[in-house]
């Protein structure tokens, strides 16, 4: 496969990553925002929202995973320099660390796989941003109180 084919299908294969998992959060925020509809304490609902959406992140984060892992076992798709074996947890850090754009340089894409790489920072920047916005929605929705409190003080 030429260099021109091998970056039109990680470009492909990226394309369909970040899909899955935007239905994926689409879903997970969906099914959290019913949860915390139904009879749920306060507070428990923060929790279930916190809890929830760390899982869709992580399932996200796996997702992106097995994206790299069938991108550097096909051939001519690129590499991540430092992972030889091919372990599905050094793919699951690999993920993390670009999804959550902490990028420790630890780790190198070289090749077509670079397509997943920057569709994975872009697309967990915006999931986490996301999912923050959902969060203090459902912490206005829930924790009303804390809002009054807050805008009595500032009123003193």
């Amino acid at each position: 496969m030429n260099e021109h084919a091998s970056y039109l299908l990680g470009l492909v294969i990226s394309g369909a990553v970040v899909t899955t998992c935007v239905i994926l959060h689409y879903e997970a925020l969906r099914f959290l925002s019913r949860t915390i509809g139904v009879h749920v304490h306060r507070r428990i609902g923060v929790l279930i929202v916190m809890l929830g959406l760390l899982v869709a992140h992580v399932l996200e984060i796996v997702i992106f995973a097995l994206g790299y892992m069938l991108m550097q076992h096909s051939p001519d798709m690129g590499h991540i320099t430092g992972i030889d074996e091919g372990n599905l947890f050094d793919f699951i850090y690999y993920s993390s660390v670009v999804y959550t754009t902490v990028g420790f340089g630890d780790l190198l894409p070289v090749g077509a796989i670079r397509m997943l790489s920057a569709a994975e920072g872009l697309a967990g920047l915006a999931m986490i941003t996301w999912s923050a916005s959902f969060t203090f929605l459902a912490m206005q929705r829930l924790w009303p109180h804390l809002l009054s409190q807050s805008e009595k003080d500032s009123k003193n």
